[in-house]
Parts: C-alpha cells; sequence; structure tokens
C-alpha cells in the first residue's frame, strides 16, 4: 500500500508542476522544427523490409507518390495579389486573431497586420521559436504588445521582469509561460548589454554597426548573446526583418518555401525575388509602404513569406489556390 501510494503522489506532483497550459490548445501547428526517428529505428526498419521482400518477385511498377512533386501552374500575378490583399487573411491567420480584432479594433497590434520595430521582431522570433501552436503564438505577441500591458521596448520588459512577463503571458493562456517570460527577459538584456544602445533602443543598431551590417555577421551574434535564440528563431527574425534591412533580403526558410512551392509561386527566395520583379508593374501596392519600389518590393516580399507560412500553418494552401482559380 505505501508503494502505490508513494507512485501516486509523485505523479500528481509531475502533473502540477507542469508549465503547459493545456486549455490553449491541443496539437499544436508550430514554426519549430519537429523530432526525427533516429538512424537505427531506420536501419532497423530496412532490414525487416529487406526480410519481408526476399524471394518475392519484384513489382511490374513502383507505386509514384505526389509528395514533393511542384503544384500545378498557377498565375503568380493572381496569386500575389491575392496574398497582398486583406481577403486572404482569413485563410492566412488563425481564426482566433481575425475575431480578436474584430472585437478590439483595427489599431490593436497583431503579427499579421503591424509593422514592428526590429526589437519587437526579436521578441516575437523568441516566441514563435517556442514548441507552441501558430494561434498561441500570435495570441502572445497581441496579448504583450497591447493594453494593458505594452511590452515593446526594453525598458518595459526589464520593469515588468519574468514575474510580469509571465503574468501577460497568463492572459494570454499560452503554453510554456514561465520559459517564454525568461527568454523575453533574456532578449531584454542581450539588447541593453550588446546589441542596442541602452533600455529604450529598439533599433539595434549597436549590432547593425559592430558588425558592419553583415546579415551572416548579425545572425551569429544574435545567437551567441540571446540565450535561447537558435536557427529557428533566427530564421524568423530574418523573414521579417529583411524588409527594413536590405543586406538580408532575399531571404526564405525551407519551410516557408515548402509551402511556396505547395502554391505554385517559387522554390528558391532567388527565384521569388526573380517573380516578384518581372510583375511588380501589375503588383497592387495598396497595402505597402516604402521611399522607394526597392523598399516596396522588400516588403512585399516579407507579406508573401508571411501569408504562405501562415496559411501553411493553418491548413489552408488548397483553399488559396482555389479563391483565385
Amino acid at each position: 500500500m505505501a508503494s502505490k501510494k508513494a507512485v501516486s503522489k509523485g505523479t500528481k506532483s509531475r502533473e502540477n508542476n507542469n508549465d503547459n497550459d493545456t486549455k490553449g490548445g491541443s496539437t499544436p501547428r508550430t514554426e519549430s522544427p519537429t523530432a526525427k526517428p533516429s538512424a537505427a529505428a531506420n536501419g532497423s526498419s530496412k532490414k525487416r523490409k529487406a526480410q519481408d521482400t526476399a524471394g518475392k518477385e519484384p513489382s511490374k511498377a513502383s507505386r509514384k507518390s505526389n509528395r514533393g512533386v511542384p503544384s500545378e501552374a498557377v498565375d503568380p500575378v493572381k496569386l500575389i495579389n491575392y496574398l497582398l490583399s486583406s481577403d486572404s487573411l482569413a485563410l492566412c491567420r488563425p481564426k482566433d486573431e481575425s475575431a480578436d480584432l474584430e472585437i478590439r479594433g483595427k489599431d490593436t497590434r497583431a503579427y499579421s497586420t503591424s509593422t514592428f520595430t526590429p526589437f519587437e521582431e526579436l521578441l516575437c522570433a523568441q516566441i514563435l521559436n517556442r514548441p507552441i501552436s501558430h494561434t498561441l503564438g500570435l495570441r502572445s505577441i497581441r496579448t504583450i504588445f497591447n493594453d494593458p500591458h505594452n511590452l515593446n521596448t526594453p525598458r518595459a520588459i526589464r520593469t515588468a521582469g519574468i514575474v510580469g512577463c509571465r503574468q501577460a503571458l497568463e492572459q494570454a493562456r499560452t503554453q510554456h509561460r514561465q520559459k517564454t517570460a525568461e527568454e523575453l527577459v533574456f532578449v531584454a538584456d542581450a539588447v541593453v548589454d550588446h546589441l542596442g544602445e541602452g533600455e529604450d533602443d529598439t533599433c539595434l543598431e549597436r549590432l547593425r554597426e559592430e558588425c558592419s551590417y553583415d546579415a551572416e555577421k548579425e545572425k551569429e551574434a544574435l545567437k551567441k548573446y540571446v540565450k535561447g535564440m537558435g536557427k529557428t528563431g533566427v530564421d524568423i527574425f530574418a523573414r521579417r526583418i529583411q524588409g527594413t534591412w536590405k543586406e538580408w533580403y532575399p531571404f526564405a526558410d525551407q519551410r516557408t518555401l515548402e509551402t511556396m512551392k505547395h502554391l505554385g509561386l517559387a522554390g528558391s527566395a532567388q527565384e521569388l525575388k526573380g517573380i516578384v520583379d518581372d510583375c511588380w508593374k501589375k503588383i497592387g501596392l495598396d497595402s505597402v509602404d516604402g521611399e522607394d519600389d526597392e523598399e516596396k518590393k522588400r516588403k512585399v516580399f516579407v507579406l508573401l513569406l508571411d501569408r504562405a507560412v501562415g496559411c501553411g500553418l493553418e491548413g489552408n494552401v488548397d483553399e488559396v489556390k482555389n479563391a483565385i482559380m
């Protein structure tokens, strides 16, 4: 009897210590990479398959898979203009975000519609780097950047501290709140100590100058100084910041490129840049700001990547394609 009680007590303790809020969502669609099967498991699988097929006649024709086959041809101008339009937003962001903005108003700062400072983009990358769903990631961003929290500067983050950041994330009903709160403070500390010019700096110009505006050096510096920032986090940051930092353009991470390929638009960052250049005079620019055509092209590029990865994470690639047919 004593043994059974000890086991029950230990199980209950582990459940109480779990920081994940299961109310926030079930199986997440996340930007973080998923685990791959081990080489040993793959080797065992191949060995069993070889034994099972030994002595059997070869099949007359191998079955072809559609996986990796490029999407059917689409009109790039139609697709680009649709993705840039507000009509695509319902398919490229969580329903939770659309509903929230409907209630709180168009001035609410949101990842799908707002322009952020480099510091804010770094915070977003740190949040979206966590293994949480698209819905929870974007809800967390809306919560910390708007009233009553307004955690938009290193000073605001450091003043709130880990406790204040966690309270904001609790309001967002997200997961991994303690770890994410700690990492938000790590970002603020890194900007004050290494990447910026004090608690009110949101431009990260110190990082840029000390790395001589070299994108690769800047990426390495972010991984070095921002605790918890790895390749995935830097890729998320790069996808957005290239609209402002021209030295990072053109960039597209592999996951976004795969979605682009399924949409039938492009298979590489350079290819997508070329498509934007070729179609430029036919692209509607009502939602794009910029000092000149080069900046506007970068902003269009960023929007296309954002909408593509959004519709991919929401599982709406086919619906986007159907909308322009």
